[in-house]
């Protein structure tokens, strides 16, 4: 009997390379056979897709959407308050093109918790989930954590072309690790974000990338499909077993992503205009965004940007951590360079130009948050440290009702003092907006049921 190992030796199809997916597929589906399948209770939520901008480091509360001009000096904002088109809204002077978007945004300005960490805060603001387990520093994903928001999605996304959730431009990670709440989790690989790249100063691999190897073209891997065809109809001959009949929906689903026009044409912003390409910004930070969202567009659920930046060492910089100095820049002086407030301000208001203008704001919702917000007081390098107390996040889109600032903080920026808002509750209302209810329940390995976050959907934002 001809078996499969045998058949992919002969191809030159063992180890790493392009066909490699679909026997991952396999695996992982023969792995996962007697799990339970989540249970999906739906909500009226109307988005279809959803684009997280991850501004990792902890963006500062009161140099963005919570001024605080009355805050006593060392804790004032060295960026003053402008106005914005929604009477009564106030952000700060470095981000003068938001300022004529708050009629289609939400400002939440009391997300808090309690960690002033990096590790065990990015872990929680993406799974909802506290452990206490993580290292500090250089905690290096497992599957043994809870499922990250991607991980949720996917599992509650029936299968296409396209991948449910995808990470731009690669997960966080450095020095060796990729953080832990970056992919699925005990759910598994099979439910991974696909990621375009791996995290810098890493020896991992990108979860199941699309890139073709150099030696494998798309003719070349159609070809190799037909012959593939014939090899295992052969096998099938002699095996009768679902399992070797059930193989064939995966082996599908892998030559559709690598090979399927709509998917190659997402990923290369390339074949976009100058001026769009210019609009955005001609950087990593405007072109993560612009090909979030071309990826929205072609069908992809969620789509995560993580925002950082690579330094010419190649090391990398998590540069909304604006402690200063930084390459000779104080803190308030990272604010402004080119991988900060110029580039999101810029990049964000392209993005919210074109879904409003083609119709897709109402069905795709954008979230913008980091791990926590900035300290109070600014420090000797003219920066803030870590807090967790309080910082301001952005919902837009989706649903979400535009021109409101949900909740609020002290003079200095520093407190919630109502409508606190907490990790759960935002991840909460990022899948009530998709049509995810909160209640609905994920399997472990072990077949326990676990309800997806343990937080309250804020549905006063929405209609």
């Amino acid at each position: 009997m001809l078996h499969r190992r045998d058949a992919m030796i002969r191809l030159g199809q063992v180890g790493l390379g392009a066909l490699t997916l679909p026997h991952l597929l396999r695996q992982e589906r023969a792995q996962a056979a007697s799990r339970y399948a989540p249970h999906l209770i739906p909500t009226a939520g109307k988005a279809k897709s959803c684009i997280l901008i991850y501004l990792w480091g902890g963006p500062p509360q009161m140099d963005m959407w919570d001024p605080n001009p009355e805050a006593p000096v060392g804790v004032r904002s060295l960026f003053s308050p402008i106005d914005t088109v929604v009477p009564g809204i106030q952000i700060s002077e470095e981000m003068p093109l938001f300022a004529k978007h708050t009629d289609k945004t939400a400002i939440i300005r009391s997300y808090t918790h309690e960690s002033n960490n990096h590790e065990p805060s990015v872990y929680r603001t993406l799974t909802g989930d506290i452990d206490n387990t993580l290292a500090v520093p250089r905690n290096n994903r497992t599957r043994k954590f809870f499922p990250n928001v991607q991980g949720v999605v996917s599992a509650f996304t029936p299968g296409q072309t396209m991948p449910a959730t995808v990470t731009i431009p690669r997960p966080i990670g450095h020095d060796g690790s990729t953080y832990a709440g970056t992919h699925a989790g005990w759910l598994g690989a099979k439910y991974d974000p696909f990621e375009v790249a791996a995290a810098e100063e890493t020896k991992e691999k990108p979860t199941h990338s699309m890139a073709l190897p150099p030696e494998l073209n798309s003719a070349r891997l159609l070809a190799r499909r037909g012959l593939l065809d014939i090899v295992e109809a052969y096998d099938r001959r002699f095996q009768s077993n679902p399992a070797a009949l059930g193989m064939d929906s995966f082996r599908e689903q892998a030559f559709s992503m690598l090979s399927s026009p709509q998917a190659k044409n997402a990923f290369d912003i390339n074949v976009i205009d100058d001026d769009t390409r210019d609009r955005y910004g001609r950087n990593e930070w405007g072109e993560s965004i612009l090909m979030a969202k071309r990826l929205v567009e072609s069908g992809v659920r969620l789509v995560t940007i993580s925002w950082m930046y690579i330094q010419k060492s190649g090391n990398v910089a998590n540069t909304w951590d604006n402690h200063g100095p930084f390459e000779g820049k104080t803190g308030y002086e990272m604010l402004k360079a080119v991988y900060g407030l110029p580039s999101l301000d810029r990049g964000f208001n392209a993005f919210m130009e074109d879904l409003t203008a083609s119709g897709l704001l109402d069905e795709t919702l954008i979230a913008m948050y980091g791990e926590f917000g900035r300290t109070p007081k600014i420090n000797k390098a003219s920066g803030r440290d870590h807090w967790g107390a309080v910082q301001s996040t952005v919902l837009a889109g989706g649903g979400i009702r535009g021109g409101q600032v949900y909740g609020s903080s002290d003079r200095d920026s520093a407190f919630p003092v109502s409508k606190p808002v907490s990790p759960e509750d935002m991840l909460a209302t990022i899948y009530y907006a998709m049509g995810i209810s909160p209640d609905s329940e994920i399997y472990d390995p072990l077949q326990r049921p676990h309800r997806i976050v343990n937080g309250t959907p804020l549905v006063d934002l929405f209609g």
